[in-house]
């Protein structure tokens, strides 16, 4: 599934192709997809100019003054901008067309992407209760210190709790976990305040970094250019269960956390 730096590469693969461009037509192939796609999407977005286009954790929102189109990829979903002659491929379930030709195309495979949709000044009850973002400033240390006071959960299953944090799945939970050095066994609630900082900036500089390499290549995920990410060539734990330690040498250890497959360096990491 993309994760957060998949996301946010692709709003700013779209953002240039699509910011004050005024929407000419949906066209819906299939009324629903995770969910049942809202009559608003098709009703109310033509016609309509896009002022922004924003990440919010996993989601993607086409902000116009009626509202806004929210978008999740899914695990296989996938958007681009395209010449609006491009012949159909199979799964390619939406087409919004722009005013200069061009459409944005939404492909999803397995159908577990989403088009929903979020009225002006009104929040979207799957974005109600997230917790801050981890490239924000709010996100640091101190925050993760505090809410972790009296967790017993998997320090990983905490850090993966959107809740807490919004954005850090799988990968980049066992890539910040190794940097900081702490095991993904660690009770959240007993991890200091020190510990907590290193984590903190560790989420930050993953992230960071994987945004600028475009993100993580999953099997089902192509950047808006058709381009993959570069990200997975750097992974030092995730995927590499029982293969030596990058920084120690020692075989990687492999258990499942919260139902989530993971590695990490019982060396490295205590």
């Amino acid at each position: 599934m993309p994760e957060l730096p998949e996301v946010e590469t692709t709003r700013r693969g779209l953002a240039p192709h699509l910011l004050e461009r005024a929407i000419h037509g949906v066209i819906l192939r299939r009324s629903e997809l995770r969910w049942p796609i809202p009559d608003e999407v098709a009703a109310l977005l033509p016609g309509q100019r896009i002022v922004d286009v924003r990440r919010r954790a996993k989601y993607l929102l086409l902000d116009t003054e009626a509202g806004s189109a929210l978008l999740h990829l899914g695990m296989s979903g996938s958007l681009r901008v395209l010449p609006g002659d491009t012949p159909l491929r199979a799964h390619d379930h939406v087409d919004i067309s722009l005013d200069n030709g061009r459409l944005l195309r939404f492909n999803d495979p397995r159908r577990f992407g989403s088009l929903l949709w979020q009225p002006p000044g009104q929040v979207h009850p799957l974005l109600q209760g997230l917790g801050p973002e981890p490239l924000d400033d709010a996100f640091d240390g101190d925050y993760l210190f505090q809410r972790s006071r009296g967790r017993k959960a998997p320090i990983k299953t905490f850090l993966m709790d959107q809740a807490v944090v919004v954005g850090v799945g799988n990968i980049y939970a066992a890539e910040s976990l190794f940097r900081a050095g702490i095991s993904p066994l660690r009770e959240a609630g007993k991890v200091s305040r020190e510990r907590y900082v290193r984590l903190a900036e560790a989420v930050k500089q993953i992230l960071q970094h994987a945004i600028t390499r475009g993100g993580t290549t999953l099997r089902d995920f192509i950047s808006p250019d058709g381009a993959p990410g570069y990200f997975e060539q750097e992974l030092w734990v995730y995927g590499r269960d029982g293969q030596p330690c990058r920084a120690c040498g020692r075989p990687l250890k492999h258990a499942t956390i919260g139902q989530r497959a993971s590695v990490w360096c019982g060396s490295c990491q205590r």
